[in-house]
């Protein structure tokens, strides 16, 4: 969920600081709109727990700053931008809890949009991962297409953008996050994804995955480049070892279950991009949930299949990309406009740009806090 609280109305010296659309300089220009200064909300809320997002939206009262249908019923005229599965399966329950229409926007066009905006408006956006260490990239925007866009969701996507709204999505594959989360919970017993991730991050996968030193007698393979270490064999010592699943640690488990999938998504990934000569690949989708062993697996896969000419790149709001999308899509209707405009401000914090709650876009300079929130000045349509 995405959404914009307001703190103030800023200044008129402030408004008139100018306008850039497109990089043109447009000072001087339309000033029928209101400045306002707040902070731009990012929330998670799990499928299974979409009656308590119904509640947060319900006291936040946010379903009444969505767009506006002025010919329809009184019941009908709350409608929330919503993209992905969710806004089909939930359409019916959030009307009749809620009184919100939800209005549908495809999921790949939202996820390209979200992408984009925060990769050319948000100061230290992106970061690679690797060993453990976290290195912001500072994107050039005349240099920023043709990229991969790599979304881990229940499943996976893999986009080939090459412009705003030009965009092909290119690949995919079943094994994603769902994958982690069903076989994890049948073979760990976990309640909840978050405390899967916690469980791999207290194991140790050589436990149960075969390496290539356990076939060549811990010898790397040196001729193909493959270490000792490397993995020959997801699970592979389980067929081996006279052993139950109850004789296995969890944590190692649900380790060598986040290895496989990550390698396998990485390898992917890379591929793609050689496919189309693509030397970024941008990781998004909440399976990665900023999980340091996630990144560095992806990482180390791009790496080693690329022979480190590509590298794997990460967002710091990798999960609200759709979100986002379809948060910034709201059309012209009645009070409501999207002007595709940033607002220069005088000072010294990073730059980005945004929509309001009540589906008028705003441009912005914001600075990043941390995933939850986005400190940001907004423009509304008067």
């Amino acid at each position: 969920m995405v959404y914009f609280s307001s703190n103030s109305i800023c200044s008129s010296d402030d408004q008139k600081n100018g306008f850039i659309k497109d990089g043109i300089d447009t000072a001087g220009g339309n000033l029928n709109y209101t400045v306002l200064s707040g902070k731009l909300h990012f929330l998670k809320f799990e499928t299974t727990k979409i009656s308590e997002c119904m509640k947060f939206i319900s006291t936040k009262r946010l379903q009444e700053y969505g767009d506006k249908d002025d010919e329809a019923s009184a019941s009908d005229k709350n409608i929330i931008k919503a993209t992905g599965g969710g806004a089909f399966k939930f359409a019916d329950l959030f009307k009749e809890k809620l009184g919100i229409i939800l209005d549908k926007v495809d999921e790949m066009s939202c996820l390209v949009a979200g992408a984009n905006f925060l990769l050319k408006a948000v100061h230290q956006e992106a970061f690679t991962y690797l060993d453990g260490q976290k290195d912001y990239v500072q994107i050039d925007h005349k240099d920023l297409y043709p990229y991969l866009l790599v979304n881990v969701g229940s499943g996976v996507s893999m986009i080939k953008v090459d412009g705003d709204n030009e965009f092909e999505r290119v690949s995919g594959t079943s094994v994603g996050g769902g994958t982690f989360w069903g076989l994890g919970k049948l073979l760990t017993k976990c309640k909840s994804f978050d405390e899967l991730l916690e469980l791999s991050r207290q194991g140790n996968n050589r436990v149960i995955d075969m390496l290539v030193g356990d076939i060549y007698g811990g010898m790397d393979y040196s001729k193909i480049g493959l270490t000792s270490t490397a993995i020959a064999s997801s699970f592979g010592k389980a067929v081996s070892e006279n052993k139950e699943l109850e004789d296995y640690r969890a944590e190692d488990v649900a380790r060598s279950l986040l290895r496989m999938i990550s390698n396998n998504i990485g390898q992917i990934a890379y591929l793609n991009a050689l496919r189309f000569g693509l030397k970024r690949i941008f990781f998004g989708g909440f399976f990665i949930r900023g999980h340091a062993y996630t990144m560095d697996t992806l990482s180390v896969a791009v790496n080693f299949w690329s022979k480190g000419e590509a590298k794997a790149l990460f967002l710091r709001h990798e999960g609200f990309l759709g979100a986002l999308g379809a948060f910034m899509s709201y059309e012209n209707k009645g009070f409501t406009d999207i002007t595709h405009q940033f607002i220069e401000q005088n000072s010294s914090i990073p730059k980005s740009s945004f929509g309001t709650e009540d589906g008028s876009e705003s441009s912005t300079r914001a600075h990043v806090r941390d995933n939850e929130c986005i400190e940001c000045r907004v423009q509304v349509r008067n």
